[in-house]
Formats: structure tokens, sequence, C-alpha cells
């Protein structure tokens, strides 16, 4: 077996977001539908950014947005995406590297620009999503560092990454490649937009290739094509070893051995942007996984992950997140 020298490597898309604030009659004049994930081309992407208002760029991506919580509680992590050789590939690599995560992925010299996502926040805290994809789905098998991901504990695929067939082909080579090395694969679900474009790939995956699973209340019912909670969930523990399902304020039921745990949210005073609240919940508990914790545990660092991203703007940590776990009496 190859040496372990990250705890995790995330796959996913490399995007730079582009943060601004907005309100639901804006959505309406745009057509923008409300806390989801929007696919736009190129020329819309260029329009939506000249609207939006005081803007703020900032490394995203679902799976970056992990990786880089997983490094705020002292994981080591790399991560694999497709940026375009311009001014956002770099702040991207930048980004990466400055959080202390190698990004060895070579940049695409030709072709369209880093893919970016225009997410407009509401006074509700809901986040909608215009996501260019640009460069980060013109990525290949090719693009896939064999080496780099044999030496993850834990293989994180973002779900978003399977809307292109050469994309496709590049995630399950990968999660092939961690399995043949003995690791596990961890896979986000994304959007319920993108579970519904891709519900059987998923399926087949989720039952073949993937031993930790990650997903909202939505994402999962739309899994199963079904509106019953606890029915969806009996699926899915027939389906795969590990799985979390947030729900919100709600907290999230986690699936492992015996019945399902619920945990709580940990609160906050104000929600003030929900994006990234997903992904950081993953990088809470991959964390914990990573070092061994129980699985309650490992929802818990993710709820702690989760209220801290979603009590300020942006989808990254602004504290460290392995202070805040000490302070809750977590020690990894």
């Amino acid at each position: 077996m190859a040496d372990m020298r990250f705890d995790v490597v995330g796959l996913g898309n490399a995007i730079v977001d582009v943060l601004s604030r907005a309100d639901d009659a804006f959505l309406a004049e745009w057509g923008i539908h409300k806390n989801a994930m929007n696919l736009i081309e190129e020329p819309r992407a260029h329009e939506l950014t000249r609207v939006a208002k005081e803007p703020l760029y900032t490394s995203g991506g679902s799976g970056a947005n992990t990786i880089a919580g997983l490094a705020s509680f002292g994981a080591s992590a790399a991560y694999i995406g497709k940026v375009a050789d311009d001014e956002l590939g770099a702040q991207f690599k930048l980004e990466m590297e400055a959080g202390g995560v190698p990004f060895p992925t070579t940049p695409l010299t030709e072709g369209p620009a880093t893919a970016r996502s225009i997410i407009f926040v509401t006074e509700d805290g809901h986040r909608s999503m215009n996501t260019f994809l640009g460069a980060s789905v013109l990525f290949s098998k090719e693009d896939v560092d064999a080496d780099v991901v044999k030496a993850g504990g834990i293989l994180y695929l973002e779900g978003y990454l399977f809307d292109k067939d050469e994309a496709k082909e590049a995630f399950i080579f990968a999660a092939e490649t961690a399995k043949a090395a003995g690791r596990k694969v961890a896979l986000t679900l994304s959007d319920r937009f993108c579970v519904d474009r891709h519900r059987p790939s998923f399926l087949q995956l989720v039952r073949n290739n993937v031993d930790i699973l990650f997903a909202n209340e939505e994402e999962l019912l739309a899994l199963y094509e079904t509106e019953d909670f606890d029915a969806a969930m009996a699926s899915l523990q027939a389906d795969t070893a590990v799985a979390a399902v947030t729900r919100s304020e709600k907290g999230s039921v986690v699936i492992g051995d015996g019945e399902p745990i619920v945990v709580e949210a940990v609160p906050v005073k104000e929600v003030v942007d929900t994006t990234g609240a997903g992904d950081q919940y993953a990088a809470g508990f991959l964390f914990g996984m990573s070092r061994g914790l129980p699985l309650a545990i490992c929802a818990r660092l993710g709820h702690i992950a989760a209220a801290e991203v979603i009590s300020h703007f942006g989808p990254r940590p602004a504290v460290s997140y392995k202070v805040l776990a000490e302070a809750a009496g977590i020690f990894a």
C-alpha cells in the first residue's frame, strides 16, 4: 500500500465565487432559481458579474471549500481540479496553497476561462448560485494524479463534476484508483438538480464505490424519488456503509452500524449566508473520520463548522475550526 501523506484528497470543480447581496425581486428579474445551482454560459456569467452589487471574489467550488475546511481543522489535504491559465485560475491556486493545500493540476492554456459561480445571497441567508463551469469540467482522466489519490486516506468526490463525460470518466477512475489502494471513497451529491441529472450514475456509485455519502434532505429524497424521509433513509442504509444527511436547523441524521443517529445543529445568532454550509459540514465530518472518532462526534464537528460558515459572508472559515473544536471539548 502506498504511503498515506494526506488525510483527505478532494476532486471537484475548481471555481472562483463572486458573492453579492440581492433580493427576491432581483432573482425574479433575472430568472434565477432561488437556493439552487443554475448552470450558465460564459456571456451570462459576464453579465451577472457586471450587475452584482459590491461583489466579493473568493476561491470556491464545493469540494475545494470542504478541503479548505479540513485544513482549518488541522488535517493534511490535497485538491485536484482544473483552472485556466488566467487571473482567476492563479487566484484559486494561490488561495489553496496559502491554506497549506497542494493543488497539483496543470492549468488549461487554451479554451474557456476559469470557472466562476456568481452567488446572490438574499436577506434570509439563502444562496442562489449561477455557475459557469468553464475550464473546471475540461478535466480528464489524465488530470488525475494517481499517486496523490493513493496517498490520501479518503478520496472526497464532488457530484457537480459529473456534468461532462470526460470529467465523469476522471471521477470514476479516481474512485477506482482509491479503492484499489485500500482507501475510502466519499461522495457528496451536491445539489438536487445534479441528482436529477445523474440519478442512475449516482445510485451505481453509491452502491458499488462509495463508503461515505453526504447529502441534504432534498438531495436524498430526489435520489430515491420519494417524499418519505424514513423510506429514503432505509434505502440509503441498504446502499452504503456510512452516510450523513443534513436537515438544516433540524441537524443531521447519520447512518453507520446500528440505528441512525440524530445529531442536533449548533445554533447561530444570525444566519448571514448559507453558502458553503454543506461543504463545511462535510469538512468536520471527514476530519472526525480521519481521526477515528465516533460518528456522532464526526457529525458534531460538521455542525460546528457549518454554524461558523453561515454566520458570515463567504463559503470558507473565517476563524480556525481547530480552535472552535477544542473550545467545544473535542481534541483530535
